[in-house]
């Protein structure tokens, strides 16, 4: 038997971002002894680099919105793609959470009379998002970080699980993971497991995300049985900054725009007036003077086209610099400095100002940005009940970035960190009923064994693969082949070079011991992203269509039969990566009133 140390507790949640946070909170205040793990250390999740706001329908600025506007606004800003009751329900509790957080000590940027001032972002009606400067997803996470600690609940630091366990069932009753100092192994024993593990963009070359964002909950619940939905919906944010290389990808939040950036060209053109799309035109200002005029003073629905949503604007500006206007180092500008104050701009975008003039010497007061696409945020994910977040596998639940449903084909600004709350507090109360209602566990720790002996398999091989260079040419690949604009014969050749990638990591060799060694991390590392990067691959190649933030160059219309369809990626018996086809839920008629014209 392998060594390593053993605890036990009702609901596990691997992951300590928003969603992980507020799930155990959730379910320690339900009576469920909760344990939180995380990979890097509290307080360093993703969650922090969303830092515009969180979307909510408080009606503090505009006392016409309402969670059926923002439950549209979310639908269509996804393609209609999305899972309508999460979308139903995010809109509806978004505001609870949000007044809860603030009760728990969050700050927030208030209106002259006090309340919660709220900004706009795109693809958003009115403006929605309460914000904390441009360093929300930071008060968030410290406002959940400080509630969680002082309640007691446990927290495994710099421990990345490694597997799931199951019974003979097949439900999930724990995990396999290593704590990455020291090496030594950990097993968990849990009645639930809720993952809140994040994203996936460290498969990609150019993104947005820090190096824990490797796609291990997605990974964990394909190997554990559970399906996953619509993984050819990958966001690349419009506005991630391109220079110098060293900081390529860091991303430069959409409050800019929201406070009154716009993007030019090389030629000084303010471009997106040429890429109004149809769907968006009735509400889009057309004139620079429109535009302007609604930045002034906010009065009118038609709002500049630089606030359409992400999906749209990442697209106008690739067609840009692909058409030789882009700005020298292959992005466009990105300009508020000749718009508001400098005054305004470090009160508002504090963090931005200190960004440009630390990674790049741009002061932003006085000179443009540079910003290009960067991979940002999936989508698709671990298929969920809306209710519960229970996925296709007894005990397993997901909530956040790496559950799938919510967002369509493409997610609104703001939208993420509201997802969080809402759903990571229904995935602990859900994970907390299903703990409270369950026997003791029965761990396998022979499954255990052959996870400890597989994990350390790198340490026992001779010359065998580089693990930065096998993860370098799947950056590459995704990249150029899987990147922003699709076609067939590039996704074909993607999955002949995965092939090639799963049979190179599957030889990798590490040298040293087991305390503290990246190179280890990353070989096993390499196994979530590889199978994340052939659901991408294999779900992009069946949407033969263009939706949200998957385009298709060979089929660059959207296909109304496809938008009623998921792309449901599972494991069948040989363990080969299969994807079906199947019926969304169907919206029901009073919700579908909310789309007519009239409204």
């Amino acid at each position: 038997m392998a060594e390593h140390e053993t605890h036990v507790v009702d609901v596990l949640v691997i992951g300590a971002g928003g969603a992980g946070l507020r799930a155990a909170i959730e379910a320690h205040e339900r009576g469920a002894r909760t344990a939180v793990v995380c990979k890097s250390l509290l307080g360093k999740a993703h969650t922090v680099m969303a830092e515009g706001g969180v979307a909510a329908a408080l009606r503090n600025v505009w006392p016409e919105d309402s969670w059926q506007v923002h439950f549209r606004d979310t639908m269509r800003g996804g393609k209609l793609l999305n899972n309508w009751r999460m979308a139903q329900l995010h809109a509806q509790e978004a505001p609870d959470r949000v007044l809860e957080l603030e009760a728990w000590g969050a700050l927030f940027d208030r209106t002259p009379d006090g309340r919660i001032l709220q900004r706009d972002f795109g693809g958003h009606r009115y403006a929605r998002l309460a914000h904390v400067g441009d360093r929300t997803g930071l008060e968030m996470i410290r406002t959940l970080q400080q509630r969680a600690v002082g309640l007691g609940i446990e927290v495994y630091m710099e421990c990345k699980i490694v597997r799931l366990l199951r019974d003979a069932s097949g439900a999930v009753n724990g995990a396999v993971g290593f704590y990455r100092e020291s090496g030594s192994f950990v097993v968990f024993g849990a009645k639930a497991v809720v993952l809140a593990s994040g994203g996936v963009g460290k498969a990609w070359k150019f993104t947005s995300n820090s190096w824990e964002s490797t796609g291990d909950g997605h990974a964990l619940a394909l190997w554990a049985g559970a399906d996953l939905i619509d993984m050819e919906c990958v966001q690349f944010h419009p506005t991630g900054m391109v220079w110098p290389p060293s900081a390529r990808g860091i991303l430069v939040t959409e409050g800019v725009r929201g406070d009154g950036g716009v993007l030019r060209n090389r030629d000084g053109d303010r471009f997106m007036f040429n890429y109004i799309p149809d769907f968006y035109a009735k509400e889009t200002a057309d004139t620079i003077e429109e535009a302007d005029q609604w930045y002034d003073n906010k009065k009118d629905f038609r709002r500049p086209p630089e606030l359409l949503p992400r999906d749209e604007v990442a697209r106008s500006i690739n067609a840009e610099v692909k058409a030789g206007r882009g700005s020298p180092h292959g992005g466009v500008f990105l300009d508020i400095a000749s718009r508001r104050s400098p005054e305004y701009i470090k009160r508002r975008l504090p963090s931005m100002y200190h960004q440009f003039k630390e990674l790049a010497d741009v002061d932003i007061t006085a000179e443009p940005m540079e910003v290009g696409p960067t991979c940002h945020y999936i989508m698709g994910g671990v298929r969920v009940e809306a209710d519960t977040e229970a996925t296709t596998v007894p005990g397993l639940y997901a909530a956040g970035e790496v559950a799938g449903g919510m967002h369509g084909a493409n997610r609104l600004g703001g939208n993420s960190l509201s997802d969080l709350l809402v759903f990571g507090r229904r995935a602990g109360l859900a994970a907390a009923e299903h703990a409270l209602g369950t026997g003791e566990v029965a761990l396998d720790l022979a499954q255990a064994d052959e996870v400890i002996a597989e994990a350390l398999a790198p340490f026992g091989r001779e010359r065998g693969e580089n693990p930065y260079a096998v993860h370098h040419d799947l950056q590459e690949t995704m990249q150029d082949l899987v990147g922003i604009i699709r076609t067939e014969s590039e996704l074909l050749e993607a999955d002949e070079k995965l092939d090639e990638l799963e049979q190179r990591a599957g030889v990798v060799s590490v040298e040293g011991h087991r305390q503290f060694n990246p190179g280890w991390h990353l070989a096993l590392d390499l196994q979530s992203m590889l199978a994340v990067a052939r659901c991408t691959t294999r779900a992009a190649t069946a949407r033969k269509e263009s939706r949200g933030g998957h385009t298709r160059d060979d089929y660059p219309n959207p296909d109304p039969e496809l938008a009623k369809l998921n792309m449901v990626t599972r494991l069948d018996p040989s363990g080969a990566v299969t994807v079906a086809p199947e019926p969304l839920p169907e919206m029901p008629e009073e919700l579908k009133a909310l789309f007519d014209e009239e409204h």
